[in-house]
Parts: C-alpha cells; sequence; structure tokens
C-alpha cells in the first residue's frame, strides 16, 4: 500500500490527530527505557538516553520510538501497575542533568553510584532508593528560589500533583503501607489532618513536587530532540492503576475496590489472570465528565505524540474478579463489567469519544485477547488504530493459516512480538508449534482424561510450561488414536490439534519460504519476519528492541532471557531485560544498515 491509501483516516473524528502524525508509513521501536543506556547512565536508562536512542532510530528509518509506561511504580517494578497515572518515575532521571542544580559537586557521588550499580546483565532496581537518597541531597543544594517554570508548574498541574506528593509522604510516614491501612483522617482524606501534614513535611512535599517537575524537564527536551529528528514518541498508557495508589487514594470513587480486574482463560493462559487493580466505576467517571480521564491524558501529551492504549476491550467490558475468589483459581471465578453484551458497544464509543476530545495524541489500541465484535467496530468507526499480531493473526478454526500480512487492517499497528511475548527468536525455537502443559491439564480434566498417560503419549516433556508434539504424532488419525476418543467427541482437542501441530510449517510457508523447515532462528529468519511486517497493510510496524537486534545477530544464548515479562508470573526475570550494547555502540552498530535497507525497501523510510 501508498500512503494515498490511508487519506480516508483523515475523515473520522480522529481527523486531527491524523493530521499531527501524518498519514504515512512508519516503521519503529518498541523498547523499555530501563533497557537502554549509555556511558553517562547510572545504574539504569534514563530520559536523558532517549536522545541516544531517537538519534539511533533516525540512523535506520525507524520514526516512532514506542516506550512501555513510565509511570512513577513505587518499589513494586511492575510498568503496568503503576502508583499514579500521571506522575514519572524518578528512576529515570539523569542525575548529570539536573536544572538549578551543580552536579560537578557530586561527581564523587555520581562515580561511587555508578559504580555500585554497573550496568548489564539485569536491572538491579535498588538504584531508585540510591538515586532517590543522592536525589535529596542534590535537592538541599539546588538553587534557589526556584524558576518561574517551576511555578508554572506546579500551577499546571495542581489536579494531581500535591495529591501525589501526600501520598509520598504519608508512605513515608506509615512506613510503607498501603493507604487502606492508614489511620482512619489520612485514608478518608480529611481536609484538616492533610492541611496539618503539608506543613509538617513542607520540605518533602515541595521535595517530591520539585523531583516531578525535573523529570518534566528532562522528557521536555528529550520531546524537542525527536522532533527536530522527525521521530515521533508512542507513550503506553495503562488502562488501570494499582490499588495502592495515589489516583485511588484520591478518587476511591472512581473504582470497584470489591473487585480486581483480569482476563478471561485462554489458550495461552488457561486459568485467565487476575491483575489485582481495581476496575473503574463507570458511572462515576461518567458523572464527572470523565474529568480524570481527560486529565491524565492531557498530562501525557506534554510527552506523546500517540499512546497505545492498554488492553483496550477493557474499554468497552472489564473482566473482573471478586476479592473473595480464591488466588489459586487465578481468572476462573471472573465475569464481565457491564455483565450485558448489549451495553458493551456504546460503552466503549462513549470512553473512547471522551479520550478523543481530552488531545491530539493519537490512540492506538491494544485489541488482543477475547475480543468483542463491537471493539473492531468502533475503532474503525473512530479511526482508531488496532493491533495486528503477526503470530495470531490468523484463520483459526478453518485452515488455520497466517493471514496474509498485506490483508492486515490498515489502521493498524503491525507486530511481530510484544512486551508480554517471547521475541521472535525464542517463539521459534521455544514456543511454536507447542501446547500450554496448563490448558491441556484442563481439557483433560474435562473429558476424565488421565493427564499423564496422554500427555505422555503425545508430547515431549514440558518445557517452560509447553509441550512440543512427539514428531510420531503426524496426522489426526494418529493424533486420535493415541488420545482414546472418536472424532465426534474430540473436536475442541481436533481444534487444538490442527491449529498448533504444524505451525512451524504454516508460518514457513507464511513468509514465503521454501524448501526444509530449519528449527533454528537465524539472523536472517528474524529478518525475514521484519520485513514481512514492514510489508503489511497496516500503516505502522512497530517492532521490539530485541527482534531488530536479532536480525544481525545479537541474540541471548538464553534465548529466553531476552523476555521483557512473562504475565501470570512475578520474580526478576520480569521487566529487566538490560541491552547487551550501550547506545554509544549501537550508534557505530554494523547492523544498521541492514535495518535502514529493510526499512527504506518496504517504503517505510
Amino acid at each position: 500500500m501508498n500512503d494515498a491509501s490511508y487519506a480516508a483516516f483523515l475523515n473520522g473524528p480522529a481527523k486531527t490527530h491524523w493530521e499531527k502524525v501524518s498519514t504515512r508509513r512508519r516503521a519503529g521501536v518498541c523498547v523499555p527505557l530501563f533497557s537502554v543506556h549509555s556511558a553517562d547512565s547510572v545504574g539504569i536508562g534514563d530520559l536523558h538516553d532517549l536522545n541516544g536512542l531517537v538519534d539511533w532510530c533516525a540512523q535506520v528509518g525507524l520514526s516512532i520510538v514506542q516506550l512501555l509506561p513510565l509511570n512513577d511504580v513505587g518499589y513494586d517494578f511492575a510498568p503496568y501497575s503503576a502508583k499514579s497515572s500521571f506522575a514519572l518515575d524518578p528512576m529515570y532521571l539523569s542525575l548529570r542533568k539536573l536544572d538549578g542544580v551543580d552536579t560537578t559537586k557530586f561527581a564523587n557521588d555520581l562515580r561511587d553510584l555508578a559504580r555500585s550499580f554497573p550496568i548489564g546483565g539485569r536491572v538491579n532496581y535498588a538504584i531508585k532508593s540510591a538515586k532517590m537518597a543522592l536525589l535529596w541531597k542534590m535537592y538541599q543544594a539546588r538553587a534557589v528560589p526556584e524558576p518561574a517554570r517551576f511555578a508554572r508548574f506546579l500551577d499546571a498541574n495542581a489536579y494531581w500533583l500535591r495529591d501525589d506528593a501526600l501520598y509520598k509522604v504519608c508512605k513515608t510516614r506509615f512506613l510503607g503501607a498501603p493507604w487502606e491501612e492508614w489511620p482512619l483522617p489520612f485514608r478518608q482524606r480529611t481536609p484538616e489532618v492533610l492541611s496539618q501534614l503539608a506543613d509538617e513535611e513542607k520540605d518533602a512535599v515541595r521535595f517530591h513536587e520539585w523531583v516531578q517537575w525535573q523529570l518534566f524537564e528532562q522528557f521536555d527536551n528529550a520531546k524537542r530532540h525527536a522532533r527536530r529528528k522527525g521521530v515521533l514518541f508512542m507513550g503506553d498508557m495503562p488502562f488501570l492503576v494499582a490499588r495502592d495508589s495515589t489516583d485511588v487514594w484520591a478518587h476511591p470513587n472512581y473504582f470497584k475496590l470489591d473487585l480486581s480486574a483480569g482476563a478471561p482463560p485462554d489458550l495461552y493462559f488457561a486459568g485467565g489472570q487476575r491483575w489485582g487493580m481495581p476496575p473503574y466505576n463507570g458511572p462515576a467517571l461518567a458523572e464527572a465528565g470523565y474529568d480524570y480521564l481527560a486529565q491524565k491524558l492531557r498530562y501525557a501529551e506534554n510527552f506523546y505524540d500517540l499512546y497505545r492504549i492498554d488492553h483496550v476491550i477493557g474499554v468497552f467490558r472489564v473482566f473482573t474478579i471478586p476479592l473473595s475468589s480464591p488466588a489459586d483459581r487465578q481468572g476462573l471465578d471472573g465475569v464481565f463489567d457491564p455483565p450485558d453484551e448489549s451495553l458493551w458497544e456504546e460503552h466503549g464509543r462513549r470512553l473512547l469519544t471522551a479520550m478523543l476530545g481530552a488531545t491530539r495524541m493519537l490512540p492506538c489500541g491494544e485489541d488482543l485477547g477475547v475480543v468483542p465484535p463491537c471493539s473492531y467496530k468502533v475503532l474503525a468507526e473512530l479511526s482508531i488504530p488496532g493491533l495486528e499480531v503477526m503470530r495470531w493473526a490468523r484463520d483459526w478454526g478453518k485452515t488455520n493459516d497466517f493471514n496474509p500480512s498485506e490483508k492486515y487492517r490498515p489502521n493498524a499497528v503491525a507486530v511481530a512480538s510484544t512486551h508480554d511475548m517471547t521475541p521472535v527468536a525464542a517463539w521459534w525455537k521455544h514456543e511454536v508449534a507447542t501446547v500450554d502443559d496448563y490448558f491441556f491439564q484442563l481439557k483433560c480434566a474435562a473429558r476424565r482424561l488421565d493427564y499423564e498417560t496422554t500427555a505422555a503419549k503425545l508430547f515431549e516433556p514440558a518445557v517452560n510450561g509447553r509441550r512440543r508434539w512427539k514428531p510420531e504424532i503426524d496426522s489426526e488419525e494418529v493424533f486420535l488414536w493415541n488420545l482414546g476418543i472418536p472424532a465426534e467427541r474430540a473436536a475442541d482437542f481436533l481444534d487444538l490439534f490442527r491449529s498448533t501441530r504444524f505451525e512451524r510449517e504454516a508460518f514457513w510457508k507464511f513468509l514465503g519460504l521454501s524448501g526444509r523447515v530449519y528449527p533454528k532462528p537465524t539472523p536472517r529468519f528474524v529478518q525475514r519476519v521484519m520485513e514481512k511486517a514492514n510489508e503489511s497493510a497496516s500503516i505502522f510496524s512497530v517492532q521490539l528492541f530485541q527482534d531488530w537486534l536479532a536480525t544481525a545477530g545479537v541474540m541471548s544464548k538464553d534465548l529466553w532471557a531476552d523476555r521483557i515479562n512473562l504475565p501470570g508470573s512475578i520474580g526478576p526475570h520480569n521487566w529487566s531485560t538490560v541491552s547487551p550494547l550501550s547506545l554509544e555502540e549501537l550508534s557505530k552498530w554494523p547492523g544498521n544498515r541492514g535495518i535502514l535497507e529493510l526499512n527504506k525497501r518496504t517504503g517505510r523510510a
């Protein structure tokens, strides 16, 4: 497709949003800021490093930088369970670039900090508390009085900034306890008590506000640099926030606190998912004119040109699980809210229209999971891009072939992988043509089949929760014989076999490759996957940083280690990947030429 094919986007409700970013084919990179680093970084990637990342993108023909959420996560370090929809995380501040601080006076502190937190391997999140301690020293040594820009920042962000500072002061005073466990006057936000707290903790409150101003200034500088280079920043707006957060403490009436949001069971997460975040109270938000939603988007517009609506199908209906449901039930006891499916379309249309009206940032919906038909309809109606995930875009239940990428939705972001998936190389080696082990256990239990015996006949031993088919299970007849169930009673099992057993061969064909199927993920293979995504009809093609690196052979020996997040799990393996190349090395990397040529060849650079 050529750029003229996307002109219709300018005829919809998102016209001004499209005018801001232009209707031209673009390629981009999805990367968490904590992964990138430069010689100036201290323990973790920071906002100043965005400049080097932007320079690299301009060098290789990428014009979108999609960042994982940068909201303040407290000390939980889970980007999609933030402590605020507004506040940015102080661990991303460049301590060498603070406004109004003579950082040369802290050269020894910065050197010691960098030595204590060398970059490499995995992110050591102890860097945050160490950075905060040094920031406090720097704050006390700052130039006073503060510039007029700081006063303007305070005024412009009165909706959320003081609440955020008071929440953080309370967290310290009450030894990190969740707000629901604070003394009643603080829990209920008694005005006199909060006013007294602000007086008693005047310096601490101003410190937290000052830190947010510094973050604003650094991010604003990065945004200006990106604009000069012709690169767009795409934010990631988690639709929900942590239960223990400034937002929920400040606006408890906007949330249903007896429920947890999540996702229903599917092929990849057989027990469903329980996220812990409270779902929104839709009627309360609507009655207030969606002010809270509009305010957080308006603040984000300072930094982003586009934004990803995390779990956009939750705009139409949210899967909710009672807090009383046992944890080991995961999402099995959940229901949709609102329960009446006939209300979903208008519910989503109303929310998305409010979001469009709040800013000129172009929203992009992550429409994955069990997607209601009304989601596709409303996104198309409002000219909001959806998401086309290559490995999931298939003719499910029929041929099970991979959909030709030239038939992807034009108004979409084409991706080979997301942060919640294995990168292409790991998927090809470990996941393609496999079955989720827990999902198969549930299937056996439902049919009263002995799971251990049946699995041993059909699959290799489970690895990382996945089971690969034995080579001899090469036809439906052989499969049914070993399953021990007649075809007329095994429709769901047959669907599982048909959709996974020859998945590798089907994807090889989809890529246009011929000859023997190679199970080893070579750089040329990954490059062809990137090329196929770029060739798609979708206006945007945004790929994981790890996948771009893999096109020239930069892969971990343990390919699982390149994964950013494994949903439903908690541990140091999540949200901690670090680029094997510094930004300085990346600027001189021989693989850059191949990426630029690929983007030019596919009309995206």
